[in-house]
């Protein structure tokens, strides 16, 4: 791989906007209609931003914080605080103000940008707190038109303001954003905190520009791409792909209007990359099964046939073994009265690639999407590497791995079975807290706190966690996310958590999905009225007592779930039971629901 010299954001956004122009470079839909916005409207109000926040005091290294969902304007700002040399600091939109404050707090923020007046309630539980903001901005003002505070202003004020300081001072940000260096402060990425308060990861210029030109290496991005924006901007995934590598290869961005919006939007752009945690591809996954068993018996005949046909062309591509003319036949055939039509009506009709991650994904879900021809490849990577250190090149994907390692990218596997990283992309460690980065960064190597083992052609596999692995009373170690996913493959079952450490066998707490739960109890004439009575029926906790035995037949004696509870309530983000990437907070559950815990081993 040719080297990838070092850069800075505000010089690829810049070279991007001269080469595009006014070719669109986001689009968001608006009275029923999407409308682009160009590249060169893009850098006009980055530029206006930029310099007002400059006018305004803002100087090189300060950190700005910014609220709100996915829109063009949280892009704006982002890019605004850093042609100004400031550090952009996102907040998940989702956060209860304690933890809004927290960041703001940490990162030392001097600007705020807010969506809204539900983001602006919370700025104002901790207003007093923290005196070092300079100013709040807020981009939609509905609901708050005769509301006015000193310190806040509006989005359109801000670029007006802006504009007028650049009719006096037209290169102003031009000079600011050259003094920028790759070895500067790009973001701080806070963690989702699954085990304790977040910290705030402090990523270069260097190393999420680098990232953004190395993730296409093996696999091509192209400036004809179009890509759906509605994971969390504050998140490395999504900032990688509607941010960094958006201003380095110069595709698309379409905002969706809401997250409950999503699956229609995709229909209307059907975007030609694809990516989503792994709960997304698992909802799609058991929508598709559930219609699909509602059909007439000729339309699941043909679509049963279709997909062994597919589960055989992929487990052998999967297997680098070659696919024979016949059965490459036999698979054209199916994709062209099943699969093609399939995809169309989930807006998958131009997907090249798709990618899953954040989170493990279920090889059962991959080798589905694999089959009927979506290119479903999980990588890995976390907030600490930039988001990606391994990732399978399109055709080259092997289930049950995350790939081999990003180009450029030095995978070792330490004595204890941890993942060591070493690259470019490694970031500068933890703001304010040179304790956890000493422990995290070792000579150069990232110590990633998963556990996993390399093939004979180098592709890694994830066994899990280090600190989750479990010990129990006979001496045994179980890697329970292994077992985890597995159940997570059933229709029935939205995730799991597998309990045993220093306990005599293993037991397993399910949260159902409740969609695919309740068609069940319907279909059966299942009665209930709310959320517990539905998960306490002795119907559905037969039903998964199936799914689990289904499991256990495919693990050894000392994996099986011998006991499980279905948790009685819905987790939510909000109440600090799951992360913004829809990951359940073990600590959490083995604390709310240690009663439950503690009547299987009863």
């Amino acid at each position: 791989m040719e080297e990838i010299k070092p850069t800075t954001v505000p010089r690829v956004f810049r070279q991007t906007v001269e080469r595009y122009g006014d070719r669109a470079a986001m689009r968001r839909k608006a009275f029923g209609l999407w409308q682009d916005i160009s590249w060169n409207d893009f850098a006009r109000t980055t530029d206006r931003v930029a310099a007002a926040l400059m006018d305004m005091g803002l100087t090189p290294g300060d950190r700005v914080s910014i609220i709100g969902d996915n829109c063009p304007e949280w892009v704006m700002a982002d890019m605004g605080i850093q042609c100004a040399g400031g550090v952009s600091v996102g907040v998940y939109a989702t956060n209860a103000w304690p933890q809004v404050q927290y960041v703001v707090e940490n990162s030392d923020s001097v600007f705020f940008f807010i969506e809204n007046e539900e983001q602006l309630d919370k700025w104002l539980r901790f207003r007093d707190k923290v005196p070092a903001l300079k100013k709040v901005i807020v981009w939609d003002t509905e609901g708050l038109r005769d509301f006015s505070d000193p310190l806040l202003m509006t989005f359109a004020a801000l670029v007006d303001h802006g504009a007028s300081v650049l009719a006096g001072q037209p290169d102003l940000v031009e000079s600011r954003a050259s003094m920028v260096s790759p070895d500067d402060l790009s973001v701080l990425i806070y963690t989702s905190g699954t085990t304790g308060p977040p910290k705030g990861a402090m990523l270069s210029h260097g190393n999420v520009t680098w990232m953004a030109r190395a993730v296409a290496v093996d696999n091509a991005i192209y400036d004809t791409d179009e890509v759906l924006s509605f994971l969390p901007l504050c998140h490395i995934f999504e900032r990688l792909f509607s941010v960094f590598a958006h201003l380095t290869h110069g595709y698309t961005v379409n905002f969706v209007e809401k997250l409950d919006t999503v699956t229609e939007n995709m229909k209307e752009i059907s975007p030609t990359v694809g990516y989503a945690v792994p709960r997304i591809w698992e909802k799609y996954y058991s929508a598709i099964t559930i219609r699909m068993s509602d059909a007439t018996g000729f339309k699941r005949l043909v679509y049963n046939a279709a997909l062994a046909v597919g589960r055989k062309r992929a487990s052998l591509m999967m297997d680098f073994k070659p696919v024979c003319g016949t059965l490459a036949a036999a698979y054209g055939l199916a994709y062209w009265v099943v699969f093609r039509k399939l995809k169309q009506r989930m807006g998958f009709d131009r997907l090249r690639v798709a990618y899953s991650g954040a989170a493990p994904i279920s090889p059962d879900v991959l080798a589905f999407f694999q089959s009927i021809g979506v290119n479903l490849i999980e990588g890995y990577g976390q907030t600490e590497g930039t988001g990606v250190s391994t990732i399978s090149p399109i055709g080259k994907v092997r289930f049950g791995t995350v790939g081999p390692a990003l180009p450029g990218t030095e995978i070792r596997i330490a004595k204890d079975g941890e993942i060591l990283v070493r690259s470019p992309g490694v970031f500068q460690g933890y703001f304010k807290n040179p304790g956890a980065t000493a422990e995290t960064i070792c000579d150069g190597w990232l110590h990633s706190g998963d556990v996993g083992e390399l093939d004979a052609h180098g592709y890694l596999k994830i066994t899990d966690r280090k600190k989750d692995i479990i010990v129990t009373a006979g001496g045994k170690n179980i890697t329970p996310q292994y077992i985890e996913n597995k159940l997570k493959a059933s229709l029935y079952i939205n995730d799991a958590v597998v309990i045993g450490d220093r306990r005599k066998y293993l037991t397993s707490l399910v949260m159902i999905d409740e969609d695919n739960v309740v068609k069940y109890a319907q279909d059966h004439k299942v009665q209930f009225s709310t959320y517990k009575d539905l998960t306490g029926s002795d119907a559905i906790r037969a039903l998964i007592q199936a799914e689990v035995n289904r499991v256990n037949e495919t693990l050894a004696r000392v994996e099986n779930i011998r006991k499980f509870n279905i948790l009685p309530k819905k987790l939510y983000e909000e109440d600090g039971e799951v992360t913004p990437t829809m990951k359940v907070k073990r600590k959490f559950v083995n604390e709310a629901f240690s009663d439950l815990i503690e009547s299987m081993y009863k």
